[in-house]
């Protein structure tokens, strides 16, 4: 359930910092007349996003065990291939995310109403279908035929729609380029898991071989129905009869892109990466308010 709660809090608080520039910057330049385009766009966003995620998960109750497990593992490998790149490229881009914003919304207002709700659903509706895809990737993981993925991912958003507001009022102010460090990390851990999951669930489609070669089995000392297990499964997507393939993937996956994700310098910070003009430019942009 933690896991879920935070991709909800994650892949939320994104969108909802989003919005929380757009609006403010409309307001502090006395442009509310554009706020109606704005959630307009936003709106429409919102409702593709859970349009995506109902089409996943209702149409996939209508095909066969192998082609839900191969659909499973093959959307579960493109879900985290998103994530992967949305946690590198926030973590570049989060002390500049809100002078880029103001600048396409600038554009946008010389255009008009049509290119307002253009930028508001281009701005919110990345953030909505990648965690539509990963949620849907991660509950379908983690799921134990109890509600409690989906209550955990629903606590998350909500979590991130407080935070929102709160950052737009003024009343909290964090180092979100700390925060999105952090908790990208324990992210890309998440993602490892759901990585190792769908290539169980090839594995179970038969369209990779080794199911039946397990790495260990330890089903005996860490009940899967225990709530322990549960516990491990419902934060790491613990499994605790692994094989050799997922035990593979998962560390192959997990050391390298940890390692480079929390590395002071270089790609994953975006140090040395910046030219001077920009780097100049974003001094005066920090993330940690919304106004």
């Amino acid at each position: 359930m933690f896991g879920n709660y935070l991709i909800g809090l994650r892949e939320g608080l994104e969108a909802s910092l989003v919005v929380c520039i757009l609006i403010a910057y409309l307001v502090k330049t006395d442009r509310k007349d554009a706020l109606k385009p704005i959630w307009m766009g936003i709106g429409v966003a919102i409702a593709i996003a859970l349009g995506f995620g109902c089409a996943l998960e209702f149409g996939s109750q209508e095909l066969t065990f192998e082609a839900q497990e191969a659909l499973g593992g093959s959307l579960s490998i493109v879900a985290v291939g998103l994530v992967t790149w949305m946690v590198f490229w926030m973590r570049r881009t989060a002390r500049h995310l809100k002078s880029e914003l103001h600048g396409k919304l600038d554009a946008a207002l010389a255009m008009g109403t049509g290119a307002l709700v253009a930028t508001a659903f281009l701005a919110v509706g990345r953030e909505g279908l990648e965690t539509a895809l990963f949620v849907w990737a991660s509950v379908h993981a983690a799921s134990d035929g109890t509600p409690r993925p989906l209550i955990g991912v629903a606590l998350g958003l909500a979590t991130a729609v407080l935070l929102g507001w709160l950052f737009y009022r003024g009343a909290l102010k964090i180092n979100l380029a700390k925060f999105f460090t952090w908790t990208g990390g324990m992210l890309v851990v998440v993602a490892a898991g759901v990585l190792a999951y769908g290539v169980h669930d090839l594995q179970e489609a038969d369209w990779i071989p080794g199911l039946r070669n397990l790495a260990f089995d330890i089903s005996g000392t860490i009940p899967p129905d225990s709530w322990y297990g549960t516990l491990l499964k419902g934060v790491l997507n613990f499994q605790p009869d692994p094989t050799v393939l997922q035990v593979t993937v998962w560390a192959l996956y997990l050391v390298p892109t940890l390692a480079i994700f929390l590395a002071p310098v270089g790609f994953a910070s975006g140090k040395g990466k910046v030219k001077a003009p920009d780097e100049q430019g974003s001094r005066g942009s920090q993330p940690t308010k919304a106004s």
